[in-house]
């Protein structure tokens, strides 16, 4: 279950971070707001995993959840470059997510 919810905090996380792009600067208020309740979510999600999983693995794990799906949404919503350098790099990012769920 611990798991479960650490991955669905990562999920906030990447909600809140493109939320952020759409606040413009926090002056847009539904947006804001959205974004702040992806927050609390987050957090609260990552707080409860922490019950049972390690605090090392778990917020690698999460920032790396956050890290890959901004980045990817980034590319798809925002036209960011798809370079493959930045590819490569989220496979390493991947890499190291997987390797750390299998070693907890």
């Amino acid at each position: 279950m611990a798991w479960l919810l650490l991955f669905l905090a990562g999920l906030f996380e990447i909600g809140w971070a493109i939320g952020l792009k759409y606040t413009d600067g926090f002056s847009k208020p539904l947006p804001t707001i959205l974004t702040i309740a992806a927050m609390i979510a987050s957090i609260a999600l990552l707080g409860l995993a922490l019950r049972t999983l390690p605090l090392g693995t778990a917020y690698a794990i999460w920032t790396g959840i956050g890290t890959v799906g901004t980045v990817i949404l980034g590319i798809v919503l925002f036209a960011e470059p798809a370079t493959a350098v930045r590819l490569g790099c989220i496979g390493l990012i991947v890499a190291g997510i997987a390797g750390l769920k299998l070693t907890a």
